[in-house]
């Protein structure tokens, strides 16, 4: 049995006694919440292929006024890291293990080899007494209400995405039951989400019961992820804006962010490291077309950003704003994947892709690779680019599936008034961090312990470290390290330093993250000893995790 927070702020001796002997007998049968003052409801944010600077807070221009709300009430952290792909990222964050450890590696997809050695987070939560909800990108063997959550709504395993229609072999449930699709052309994937997330809250919240539980809300959100599903409504106020060129908007945002102190003044201009398969803007051909995939990114990235503003809207009316934990972050970097189109045996490349069409009422799909067909209505499926993805990647190096800043460093803001302090609002933390960290950080704030063992199962013990601190202010002591094992290639972070294999045949890469975010200086050859001793403790971890 779980134990429940004590509801009372004074407690006479015996009860006292009474409280500790009922927590120790808690603690024994695999979870105790703490006896303290309350617990913070949590919401957690998740956009899927969101580039580090997309957001107005990290620098972008695209118009996120919510989300940077969010920021300037709450902190933003500057070195929070991912998994580099969407599966794996999902895995660690609802574990606090690495994603190798739960059978979702991130040189494989959707590879269910062991999760008997895991609890979600949705399953210590509700153990801890909170009432939990999830819409979204599941990514799991098992239906999300199988592992936690009270509420569910979304696909469950989401390989294939339209946002105007339910794609075959990956149908949408509600609360585990099968959830038909309006045909009417009323629905679109983002906005039902945050349907059914205002919802499930609203359910859980109506009446003021004070004594009603804690809640935790999951909201995985699949924008921005290609396709580019956008109504032309949500297009045309970003169309202008990005006739002006992908060169134009990478070094604006760039200066964007030095303004803002989110880099040292010494950080090196991300044009000077741009991808050489990428033209400069006035060489780039077909123009309007190149800059309509932009704008209907942008229109995806300005939908996310309505759907936080109703749960915050929510959370505000019914007064539980104040103790409630915001987090928002994504789940790897930008994923320009211009060449991928849809087929009937998933998403095909080159000649399968025309050789197999998917089909939508009777006609084949447009891959949307080429100027042949503006991005947009729902019989498309296109990219926006290495190009845009560049720009969305600013100033970092590299985009998703890559082990460099740009595919594994995700914005991470939080915001909770009760637990931080109005002093440091708006101010950014340097704390190195991963999404392997939420499990702790929420074991912490809930008082909940984390079992040896749990209905049978027995999790790993946790990887990642409470961010409680940080919320504070606090030091989290030695940061450790990190290792990735990203599909195109490999790295090891431990303090200032991370170790780079570009291409998993090479010779490893160093640098010094503390004056070289943007990984421009290889510093092997001057320190062969640091890339000697990183090494060998990525291989001891690879071996580790099963790796």
């Amino acid at each position: 049995m779980w134990l429940m927070h004590s509801k009372f702020a004074r407690i006479s001796s015996r009860k006292t006694v009474f409280a500790a002997c009922l927590a120790v007998l808690g603690a024994l049968a695999g979870f105790a919440a703490a006896a303290t003052a309350p617990r913070p409801n949590i919401v957690v944010f998740l956009a899927d292929d969101l580039g580090w600077s997309d957001l107005g807070c990290y620098g972008g221009e695209i118009p996120t006024p919510r989300v940077d709300s969010l920021a300037e009430h709450g902190i933003r952290f500057t070195q929070f890291y991912n998994n580099a792909v969407c599966g794996p990222t999902r895995a660690s964050l609802l574990t606090g293990l690495y994603c190798q450890q739960v059978g979702h590696a991130g040189t494989r997809w959707n590879d269910p080899r062991d999760y008997s050695r895991c609890l979600t987070l949705g399953e210590m939560l509700q153990g801890a007494g909170y009432h939990t909800m999830m819409t979204g990108k599941w990514q799991g063997r098992e239906q999300a209400t199988e592992r936690g959550f009270h509420r569910y709504f979304g696909p469950q395993t989401m390989g294939k995405i339209s946002y105007f229609d339910e794609v075959d072999l990956d149908p949408f449930f509600l609360d585990g039951k099968r959830w038909p699709v309006p045909r009417d052309g009323s629905f679109y994937l983002t906005e039902a989400l945050g349907d059914h997330a205002v919802e499930f809250l609203e359910d859980h919240l109506k009446g003021g019961d004070t004594d009603r539980a804690p809640f935790f809300l999951y909201f995985a959100f699949i924008a921005p992820h290609w396709p580019l599903h956008a109504r032309e409504a949500d297009i045309a106020p970003h169309r202008e804006r990005y006739q002006a060129g992908w060169d134009r908007w990478n070094l604006a945002r760039h200066t964007r962010q030095m303004e803002r102190g989110l880099f040292p003044k010494s950080t090196l201009k991300s044009p000077a490291a741009w991808p050489t398969e990428v033209p400069r803007w006035d060489d780039a051909v077909e123009h309007a077309w190149q800059a309509e995939r932009m704008a209907v990114y942008a229109a995806q990235v300005a939908g996310i950003d309505r759907q936080v503003g109703r749960v915050l809207d929510l959370l505000d009316r019914h007064g539980v704003a104040d103790n409630t934990l915001v987090l928002f972050l994504s789940d790897n970097g930008a994923a320009p994947d211009g060449g991928v189109s849809p087929s009937e045996s998933g998403f095909g490349f080159g000649p399968e892709a025309t050789q197999k069409p998917w089909r939508l009422d009777g006609k084949p799909i447009s891959p949307g690779g080429g100027p042949a067909r503006m991005p947009g209505p729902r019989d498309t499926f296109a990219a926006y680019g290495l190009g845009w993805a560049t720009v969305s990647s600013t100033p970092l190096r590299g985009t998703k599936m890559t082990a460099w800043e740009g595919g594994i460093r995700t914005p991470l803001v939080a915001r909770w008034p009760a637990g931080i302090d109005a002093s440091r609002q708006g101010a950014f933390s340097d704390t190195i961090g991963h999404v392997m960290d939420f499990m702790p950080t929420f074991v912490d704030l809930s008082g909940a312990q984390y079992p040896a063992e749990f209905q049978g199962r027995h999790p790993l013990p946790m990887e990642g470290r409470s961010l409680a601190p940080a919320f504070r202010g606090e030091p989290r002591g030695e940061a450790g390290m990190l290792c990735w094992s990203a599909p195109r290639n490999q790295a090891i972070r431990a303090g200032r330093w991370k170790l780079v294999n570009p291409d998993r045949d090479s010779p490893w890469e160093l640098y010094d993250l503390e004056t070289d975010a943007t990984e421009t200086t290889n510093l092997a050859a001057r320190y062969p000893e640091r890339v000697t001793e990183l090494r060998e403790k990525w291989l001891a971890w690879a071996r580790r995790v099963s790796e």
